[in-house]
């Protein structure tokens, strides 16, 4: 009764498992507890899951590792793509610069050459360009630009060339190494495209600008060589339309230029240009020198600069006579004891007592070309000797036939005698350019 008041007010009261086994005569029992049922099972559990895992591994084992594998294979096949765009970029980068660094060695040494052109052509000109100072002078026809720059000379000759070599490799050095003091050929190498490009720029304006310079200098080498040389003709031009005025010898072949010429037409380069020029010049200078030489074995000078014409050349009253004679010379106002001086170089021919003349002084000058002073008071020279323009010759005075002193002066060419005004007339045309 209490046991069923019992599971009336507290339930049904669960027995325990209990497993029996019987074998022949033994029986056997356990009691299964509600734990070691959970415990067993969770074994079981765990030993079928990792059954199934283990199976499902060594299934699917051969296409996870291919699976794997091939991922290693795709990125290391990346990496090897980009390894090899990197060292094509890097050496593209390389052979780019390589190429301009060589192209700029090319450059350097094109400048460098030119630069030696100039300076040896320095070394032509400056002989050249001094005789031609001395020939031409300041003539009027020179080039008013040229007069107005004193420099010009110094430009022209070529000396500014070596500062233009310094310019240019210290320009290279500040430019191309600036922010850095590497070689330009490790400098070119860098990765970075953008700091190259923009030094590339510069060295190509910088050797544009250093090219443009050595053009400027050579064409003003060529146009002040120019110059000379038309100055050289136009001075040579002038003595010869004063001497051919004046019916003056001179000599023909002078200026003579041939009209039946011909030829292929072949360019000149800077080079044969400059010889052209240079040639021409020297040509010009030769004809100058070769008629300067002439006019100045002419008796062009005045021998009594500063003093007035008493008597002309020519007929007129004779101051003894009366009467109308030929006066062969002229005759200048000169007190007694004044310095005679020859009017061109030559040889004394005659010095002593000849006649009407009184003391007198011949001088062969040649071409047959003679002149004579009169009247002298004293002589200071003798025959055979060879004088130079504006050598004393004597004193002037008032002997032979004279009333008073003066200097008598003629001018004789094969004997015969030729007004003096004509060669004073000449001399001061031509004397600027003497």
């Amino acid at each position: 009764m209490n046991a069923t008041g019992q599971s009336a007010v507290f339930g049904k009261r669960k027995e325990p498992h209990t497993v029996i086994i019987a074998r022949g005569n033994e029986i056997r029992h356990f009691t299964i507890r509600p734990w070691l049922a959970a415990f067993i099972g969770s074994a079981l559990a765990a030993i079928a899951i990792g059954y199934l895992m283990a199976t499902s591994y060594l299934v699917l084992r051969d296409d996870l590792i291919g699976a794997t594998t091939a991922r290693q294979a795709r990125m290391q096949q990346a990496y090897e793509d980009r390894i090899s765009a990197l060292r094509a970029q890097v050496d593209r980068i390389t052979s780019r610069q390589l190429l301009d660094q060589q192209l700029m060695e090319t450059k350097v040494s094109e400048l460098l050459e030119r630069q030696s052109q100039l300076s040896q052509r320095h070394g032509r000109l400056g002989p050249l360009l001094e005789r031609a100072e001395s020939e031409v002078g300041a003539a009027p026809a020179e080039d008013p630009a040229a007069v107005a720059k004193p420099d010009k000379r110094a430009e022209v000759t070529g000396s500014i060339a070596p500062p233009a070599q310094d310019y240019a490799v210290a320009s290279l050095s500040a430019d191309l190494g600036a922010g850095d003091t590497r070689p330009f050929s490790l400098w070119s190498t860098r990765s970075d495209p953008l700091p190259n490009d923009s030094a590339a720029d510069r060295a190509d304006k910088l050797f544009v600008s250093i090219n443009q310079s050595l053009k400027s200098i050579e064409s003003d080498q060529l146009t002040r060589i120019s110059t000379l040389a038309d100055n050289a003709y136009k001075s040579a031009d002038a003595i010869t339309q004063a001497l051919q005025a004046a019916g003056l010898p001179v000599d023909s072949d002078f200026g003579k230029v041939d009209s039946d010429v011909g030829g292929p037409l072949i360019p000149l380069d800077s080079s044969m240009m400059f010889d052209s020029k240079v040639k021409e010049l020297d040509e010009a200078l030769d004809a100058l020198d070769h008629l300067k030489k002439e006019a100045r074995q002419l008796p062009l000078t005045n021998p009594a600069p500063g003093h007035s014409v008493t008597s002309p050349f020519g007929v007129r009253t004779d101051p003894l006579l009366g009467t109308a004679a030929l006066h062969s010379g002229m005759d200048f106002r000169a007190p007694i004891g004044m310095a005679a001086k020859v009017t061109a170089p030559g040889t004394v021919t005659k010095a002593g007592w000849n006649g009407g003349y009184g003391r007198m002084v011949e001088v062969d000058h040649g071409n047959g070309f003679a002149t004579r002073y009169g009247h002298l008071s004293e002589i200071d020279v003798t025959v055979g000797e060879k004088l130079d323009a504006g050598a004393v010759i004597g004193k002037t005075g008032s002997s032979g036939r004279s009333t008073g002193p003066h200097l008598h002066y003629e001018v004789r060419h094969n004997g015969e005698a030729i007004d003096p005004l004509r060669f004073l007339t000449v001399g001061k045309k031509v004397a600027q350019y003497l």
